[in-house]
């Protein structure tokens, strides 16, 4: 099976955006470290100079990070593994196939469950549903392939 990667994102930015963040990133580090250094007296009085000082630090990094692709959301299958990485902030997951018992596909989610009773679930939401469904096939092939029970449930509320 061939490497197939799904982005869980709407779209890819330009190399110009990518630019923009972390030229933006950089100029809000400069900032804080700018307001540390020549107002440092200042700070002393006011406390909230320093909240926006922390503000600011990790406003820049995650525009850096955001900008070299660090935080991006995706899905990429390959003949032995299912890597995820469903939220910006957290790493991702590599779920093999030797720790997968089955997977169960909802309409609007996958669960991978996993031998040690752990469930790994992949929610895709309402905004685009376009992706929902090549998502589902890879994930389907893969478990053909590799002889994982896959149950298609229906959520009921």
């Amino acid at each position: 099976m061939e490497k197939k990667h799904f982005p869980l994102e709407a779209k890819e930015n330009s190399k110009f955006t990518r630019i923009f963040q972390i030229v933006f990133g950089i100029l809000c580090i400069a900032i804080a470290l700018y307001w540390a250094i020549f107002q440092f007296k200042s700070m002393e009085a006011d406390p909230t100079m320093w909240i926006t000082m922390v503000f600011l630090i990790g406003f820049g990094s995650y525009q850096i990070a955001a900008g070299f692709g660090k935080i991006k959301k995706f899905i990429s299958i390959e003949a032995d593994r299912i890597i995820l990485k469903q939220n910006s902030f957290l790493p991702k997951i590599d779920i093999l196939t030797s720790d997968l018992e089955k997977i169960e596909i909802f309409p609007l989610s996958i669960c991978f469950c996993m031998t040690k009773k752990k469930r790994m679930i992949l929610r895709f939401g309402l905004n685009y549903t376009d992706i929902i469904n090549p998502v589902k096939d890879a994930v389907t092939e893969f478990a053909d392939m590799n002889g994982i029970s896959v149950e298609e449930k229906k959520e009921e509320i």
